[in-house]
């Protein structure tokens, strides 16, 4: 039994001004392939066969170029390692090419059109992907993460690995029933820590249990892209097309039935009220997400409006209160203070330079607190505020990505992410936390960001639109 792996996985803001090149993916091939996923056993009776994967921090559209290059090597090699039993993808499920609509529909017809009718193909994605009717009907096996944060993004790969080889090794193409649900909500508001999420996402696991069901899946769909697959969806694969249809219509219902419940997985303010809120609290350390430009959702990483107004606040730069911020993307700053020195004072332009649109480049005077070359990342400090400022658009997720530079978050009176959710570590790091709605390429206030292409009517876009009809079809 042969199988191939192959994924292009990137999140894309089409409100973002980033635009996506070959520099921004970590491209792997070869041995680094299959080095990628541990739970692929030696002996097993596969020959798992590595074709090319990428995977990008979630930002802009990917130029055409890019995903020229990127989808040519990876039909190239399909064509050459024929013939293969089936075809292991690993994407995210939101990724935006200019040009483009529906990419991974596109993608995966490459790879149908390549390998045959009778080759089986499983997908593996994010929950914040979309799932047009192309997309389902070209995969045979499709699945999605349950958890938001994605804690369990490992095992979803795993199971779409597993199911795939399991229906190779018993025969027969799986049913899909499949439905989308008019609804496009930021992440921020479906996380499943909460519910109403928590309790629809517990739905999917007993469906998955039932005879005749092999997978159950809810996708929320990615709210910063403006195309018409953009929405929820369910798709519930299976033998038996009764079971399957019904329980497709069954969580879809659930999801609509919930539409008006979803609310942010923290409090929300504005940044001026949670810097208030968090300056007069004693709990420490408090957090506060920049989500407005959250690189991880496909903000451009520099959009400098935060730091601006931290910068005006005398709280923020009194020396006698401790504030981290992570992170805003320049590499001129970067490179101009890693020459500089720990220790020297630099008088920088900061940010703003890729999304200038909430506010443009800030002068910053300050003092170089620490540098790390490898890296390409440095800490400017001004009274008691430490802006980290990177070469490379960065996530700020691990309580390690502020050590290295010796900051220490635990000690630190407020740290402010740009980010949405916290990440676990983060999460259970925080005393407290506040969302931040913040401008920026991923805005929390959807109905401000001008969508255009979207299917309608859609809610929260029409919040008065009659229930729709949710019936499953089977593909």
């Amino acid at each position: 039994m042969r199988i191939g792996i192959a994924g292009i996985a990137i999140e894309s803001s089409t409100f973002s001004p980033h635009r996506t090149t070959i520099d921004d993916f970590r491209v792997t091939r070869g041995d680094e392939l299959l080095a990628r996923y541990d739970f692929l056993k030696p002996g097993d009776g596969v020959e798992w066969v590595p074709l090319l994967h990428a995977v990008a921090v979630p930002g802009g559209p990917v130029t055409e170029e890019t995903y020229e290059r990127l989808s040519g090597e990876i039909y190239s090699r399909l064509a050459d390692v024929e013939p293969l039993d089936g075809v292991f993808i690993d994407f995210h499920g939101a990724m935006s090419v200019l040009g483009r609509t529906d990419i991974e529909a596109e993608f995966v017809a490459g790879i149908r059109e390549i390998v045959g009718p009778d080759v089986l193909l499983s997908a593996s994605m994010d929950l914040h992907g979309n799932v047009s009717r192309e997309l389902a009907e070209t995969l045979d096996l499709i699945t999605c993460y349950r958890k938001a944060p994605h804690t369990d993004a490992w095992d979803t790969r795993e199971r779409a690995a597993r199911n795939l080889v399991a229906r190779l090794r018993s025969g027969g193409r799986p049913q899909k029933a499949w439905v989308q649900v008019p609804v496009l909500l930021p992440g921020e508001k479906t996380s499943t820590r909460i519910d109403p999420a928590k309790r629809i996402y517990a739905l999917v696991d007993e469906v998955e249990a039932m005879d005749g069901v092999l997978d159950a899946a809810i996708w929320v769909g990615y709210a910063w892209a403006d195309e018409p697959r953009c929405q929820a969806a369910v798709v519930v694969t299976g033998d038996d097309e009764t079971v399957i249809a019904v329980q497709a219509q069954r969580l879809a219902e659930a999801y609509w039935e919930a539409h008006d419940e979803f609310e942010f997985v923290a409090p929300t303010g504005t940044l001026a009220e949670c810097v208030e809120r968090a300056v007069e609290s004693t709990a420490r350390p408090f957090f506060i997400s920049d989500s407005g430009d959250n690189p991880t959702a496909g903000g451009a990483g520099d959009t400098s409006w935060t730091l601006d107004a931290l910068l005006r606040t005398p709280a923020i730069t009194d020396p006698g209160l401790t504030t981290i911020y992570a992170a805003i993307v320049d590499p001129e700053v970067t490179a101009a203070a890693i020459s500089a020195g720990v220790g020297t004072t630099v008088s920088v332009e900061v940010g703003g330079k890729i999304d200038s649109g909430p506010c443009g480049p800030v002068s910053l005077k300050a003092e170089v607190a620490a540098v790390d070359p490898a890296e390409g990342v440095a800490v400017l400090r001004t009274g008691g505020l430490h802006v980290i400022v990177t070469s490379r658009r960065k996530p700020y997720h691990l309580e390690s990505d502020f050590t290295q530079l010796g900051l220490e978050p635990r000690k630190a009176d407020l740290v402010i992410v740009k980010i949405g959710y916290l990440e676990p570590e983060l999460y259970a790091m925080a005393a407290d936390w506040l969302l931040a709605l913040t401008p920026g390429g991923v805005n929390q206030d959807l109905l401000s960001l001008g969508h255009h292409h979207i299917d309608r009517p859609m809610y929260p876009f029409d919040p008065d639109m009659p229930t729709p009809t949710l019936a499953p079809e089977l593909l």
